[in-house]
């Protein structure tokens, strides 16, 4: 009669414990049920997650109800075990009780329901723990209630720290992930951006919304933590034409060297590093072998402002790996990391700080290969769209026009390839093929400076094209390749002409204008300018040789 008054009371206390907390159904998880086809071996933490998948519950996104439908769950069996009588089950499931507090811990800062929830929970547990069990008081492990309600705390309560001089709040820890921390640093660059850079941070947030999902994506691909993301934030505002006074560009700040040895190409069409995807490619590449070298994400962000060598002499210097102890680096590369954090916080809550969530509008797009330079202006008309927004697509384009030399690969909008290929394929080869070149032979006298100057590119330009390093040695008859964006050259305009018109070919005189040539030839200074590939104000010169369209007759 003992024994059944026993399982009657367990049986009471267990449906106690479930009716306090409604969340956690044993009945639906088959167990004590032969018919249910859940395997009575298994751990009750795996039942009940195989359960909440089949329920639909996400257990890579919030964890935390079934952390806590677990945790009622090892409670009914405490309960179960101290009516039996078993102190060492009693012991044993306390124990994988504070196993699985110690995992709330890698969930960050908890919304509101979860606190409530979770509140209640601990004071279930610390009342059950204090007036109800009795076989643990048999026991040789005695824990106070004032102990368990500490050991609890310590688990979900912010773990802050003090290093030196200087105290820690850790706001975020989970494995796999860079700590975001809060220290007074930290709170400070919050409440800047919430007042005096409020519009600069709400643009960043835009951007930030816009290139999540591209830039999440990679970072997935090369196994980087997701909180790369805010490194971009605070070191371009994600804006892909950002240039800085040190001459980094894009959104991820590369200089020329760096950019080169990770594959960004620079060249007077193109510069890599202001493309998105390619940059954030080799921002991710970079970062790994960073962290390669310091195993540690914060000297890893650090040695990406200010390089590797500057972070491993500070490392020489202080006789420590903690960033936070680093004073003799820059104030720029000191501040870098609390700003880091300082974003990543923001970012995590927007609302929270006082700043509008931004309308989802990721960046997504697609692509058109293009084996021929071609103007920007004919292939924003055959898209449909301004070429405005070509060059937004496109920020890494440098002129109006797609290179000369080998594959360019175009983005567009999307749903916009299927019309673009058909209107931009019924142009006629003139209009779809734009050369953006002329050939200069160099003659007795002439300088790099006057040929920059009648052609009105720069010097630079030249040199860069022509693969010149002494800007101050080019041979007489050493042919030149002079870019003009937007134009075509003599030799295309020469193919054909309007109908009914003879081509003939005439030698510039000293003293002749563009003027002069059309009146005498009876047809327009614009004309022989566009059978040319003249630019407006541009120079001709004696021994130059310009293609006419005369009429027949």
């Amino acid at each position: 009669m003992n024994r059944i008054n026993q399982r009657l009371n367990c049986f009471l206390l267990g449906c106690l414990l479930l009716i306090n907390f409604p969340a956690v159904n044993l009945a639906a998880a088959g167990i004590g049920d032969p018919r249910s086809g859940v395997d009575p071996d298994k751990s009750t933490d795996l039942i009940m997650r195989e359960i909440s998948t089949e329920n639909g519950l996400e257990i890579e996104g919030n964890r935390l109800p079934l952390l806590l439908q677990d945790l009622k769950v090892l409670m009914a069996e405490v309960l179960i075990a101290d009516v039996l009588g078993d102190s060492m089950e009693v012991i044993f499931q306390l124990d994988q009780i504070f196993d699985l507090l110690e995992e709330a811990e890698q969930f960050g800062e908890m919304n509101a329901e979860d606190r409530d929830e979770f509140n209640r929970f601990e004071a279930a547990l610390i009342n059950i723990y204090s007036t109800q069990l009795q076989t643990i008081e048999k026991s040789q492990v005695l824990v106070s209630a004032d102990q368990v309600n500490a050991a609890i705390s310590e688990q979900i309560e912010p773990l802050e720290i003090e290093v030196g001089k200087s105290k820690f709040s850790i706001v975020d820890d989970r494995e796999g992930h860079i700590p975001i921390i809060s220290n007074s640093q930290v709170e400070k660059l919050i409440e800047f951006f919430q007042t005096r850079r409020k519009n600069e941070f709400e643009i960043w947030l835009q951007r930030y919304a816009l290139y999540h999902d591209l830039i999440l994506e990679i970072l997935q691909e090369y196994s980087l933590p997701e909180e790369i993301i805010y490194m971009g934030l605070i070191e371009s505002g994600l804006n892909p034409k950002a240039y800085s006074r040190a001459n980094a560009v894009g959104m991820w700040q590369f200089v020329y060297a760096t950019g080169k040895r990770y594959g960004l190409n620079r060249t007077w069409w193109v510069d890599e590093r202001r493309d998105p995807v390619k940059a954030t490619h080799a921002a991710c590449a970079h970062l790994r072998d960073l962290y390669d070298i310091f195993e540690d994400w914060y000297l890893a962000i650090s040695a990406y402002n200010a390089g590797a060598g500057r972070i491993q002499r500070a490392i020489r210097l202080h006789q420590t790996r903690d960033y936070w102890q680093l004073y003799s680096l820059p104030r720029e590369t000191r501040n870098h990391i609390p700003t880091f954090l300082a974003a990543a916080i923001i970012c995590q809550n927007p609302e929270k700080y006082g700043f509008k969530i931004p309308d989802n509008n990721p960046f997504k797009y697609e692509e058109v290969p293009l084996e021929h330079s071609a103007d920007i202006n004919v292939l924003a008309r055959s898209a449909g769209i301004s070429a405005s927004e070509l060059r937004y697509y496109n920020p890494e384009l440098r002129q109006s026009a797609t290179p000369s030399e080998g594959t360019y690969v175009l983005k567009l909008p999307l749903e916009t390839k299927a019309g673009f290929l058909e209107a931009y394929t019924a142009l006629p080869e003139s209009e779809r093929f734009a050369p953006q070149y002329i050939v200069h032979k160099v003659r007795y006298g002439e300088t790099l400076w006057d040929i920059s100057k009648r052609y009105k590119v720069s010097i630079h330009q030249l040199a860069a094209v022509n693969k010149i390093r002494n800007r101050h040695k080019i041979r007489i008859g050493q042919k030149l390749t002079i870019p003009v964006p937007g134009q075509k050259t003599a030799r295309t305009y020469a193919q054909s002409g309007p109908p009914g018109h003879s081509k003939m070919v005439y030698i510039v005189k000293k003293g002749d204008t563009l003027g002069h040539i059309a009146e005498n030839y009876k047809t327009r200074a614009s004309r022989i300018r566009r059978w040319n590939g003249l630019r407006y104000g541009q120079f001709i010169y004696p021994g130059q040789k310009l293609t006419l369209w005369i009429p027949q007759g």
